[in-house]
């Protein structure tokens, strides 16, 4: 089964469109050793907002003349994309049949104690000594797939403390439990179990449009 941990950056927040792409391909889920590796930029054919080039620091300038955004595929053979708040960049890439793991909503499984969950949190939490210099180059998508499986190598261990499991399927069957949410994160019940939600409330957020399919699943008692 092949996996790959992989990232994206984009033109920004509006219509986002990879400007970046990186991923390395691992077999094993327990020594996540990379059997192989890409990293490439390409042309949006749209300007980059400013709030992406102050994070990623890519000009547009340096994209005349590299690929269109459009050629960028996964590599052949493909079955599970793991990162961290996987969606954003699976969806940037138009929503390749393939299982997502991520490790965002792992880390918040197994971790709900600590106050902040995103990569560089995290590798302040597992890698203080170190986390100033892995940081450093954050936002470029090599940096950022080498940083993310480091994350994921320290979420695994965390894993097997509390579940048994051998494979990418395991793991994502884990991943996928992880990303049904159990408390109410917004509106009038913001904070409220979704078990304790009123059921005529849950009816209403479940007709509206574009309801996030993980929320369905717990509105539909899936998460329970």
């Amino acid at each position: 089964m092949s996996a790959i941990i992989f990232d994206t950056e984009t033109t920004g927040m509006n219509e986002p469109v990879i400007v970046e792409a990186a991923w390395i391909q691992i077999r094993d889920p327990f020594t996540l050793s990379p059997e192989d590796e890409f990293e490439g930029r390409y042309n949006p054919g749209k300007p980059i907002e400013l709030g992406a080039l102050s994070t990623h620091h890519i000009l547009d300038e340096e994209l005349v003349n590299c690929p269109t955004a459009s050629e960028f595929a996964l590599p052949p053979g493909v079955e599970y994309l793991i990162g961290h708040n996987v969606d954003y960049d699976w969806k940037v890439i138009g929503e390749p049949p393939v299982k997502r793991i991520c490790t965002l909503a792992l880390a918040r499984a197994l971790l709900p104690e600590i106050d902040s969950h995103t990569q560089s949190a995290l590798l302040y939490f597992f890698e203080r000594d170190n986390a100033r210099h892995l940081t450093r180059n954050a936002h470029s998508a090599m940096h950022d797939v080498m940083n993310c499986r480091l994350v994921l190598d320290y979420l695994l261990v965390r894993m097997r403390q509390v579940t048994e499991y051998t494979t990418w399927e395991d793991v994502w069957e884990w991943s996928e439990q992880a990303r049904i949410p159990k408390v109410m994160t917004f509106g009038k019940h913001k904070g409220t179990p979704i078990k304790d939600v009123p059921w005529d409330y849950k009816r209403w957020l479940l007709n509206q449009p574009d309801v996030d399919p993980y929320l369905a699943k717990a509105l539909n008692g899936g998460g329970a």
